[in-house]
């Protein structure tokens, strides 16, 4: 399986970084940061190709290149406008164009709080044309403690659409209670 984890904006990347971290290492990964969220520096990691934003003509960009899925964790409110309306300006909206064009698996973790109603016109948008629309939102139920395990349930949840077996957070079980 390839998957390409794309982070934008600057708050929330250490979410992506971590959702990369944790891809188990049968998947094939592919980063790309834009270059507002580059100011986080990545620790070196196995298995990933890291891809410049601007580098349109990167094997990702391309849909013969067979990615299996997408997400871009955290999705700045402009990443997500531009997805929207198909601008395809850098290597993470190119790719989540082609993820769209190809009717492959795109995720989108927008992060910001509260959404104005232009960014619920877009997610809407593209929740129509099959985008899945997943911010990190806590599941209450699973009972996290802290904010790791907190990080992992949304992280699970993800990787959970993503058709990836994972252990990263208590599951719902009404038998429990």
């Amino acid at each position: 399986m390839k998957i390409v984890v794309g982070i934008s904006g600057a708050s929330g990347v250490e979410l992506g970084l971590k959702t990369l971290k944790l891809l188990p290492e049968s998947v094939e990964k592919h980063l790309v940061i834009s270059n507002h969220a580059q100011t986080v520096m990545l620790k070196e990691m196995n298995n990933v190709t890291i891809h410049k934003n601007d580098d349109i003509a990167a094997s990702i960009a391309s849909g013969s290149f067979g990615v299996d899925a997408m997400i871009i964790v955290p999705c700045s409110m402009n990443t997500l406008a531009k997805i929207s309306c198909g601008i395809s300006d850098n290597l993470i909206t190119r790719c989540a164009s082609v993820m769209i064009k190809e009717q492959k698996k795109l995720i989108l973790a927008p992060r910001e709080l509260p959404f104005s109603p232009i960014a619920l016109e877009n997610m809407h948008k593209l929740s129509s044309l099959g985008v899945i629309i997943a911010p990190p939102v806590m599941g209450y139920y699973s009972q996290q403690q802290t904010l790791q395990e907190m990080e992992n349930f949304v992280i699970g949840k993800w990787f959970d659409l993503l058709n990836i077996q994972n252990n990263l957070y208590k599951r719902w079980n009404p038998c429990e209670q």
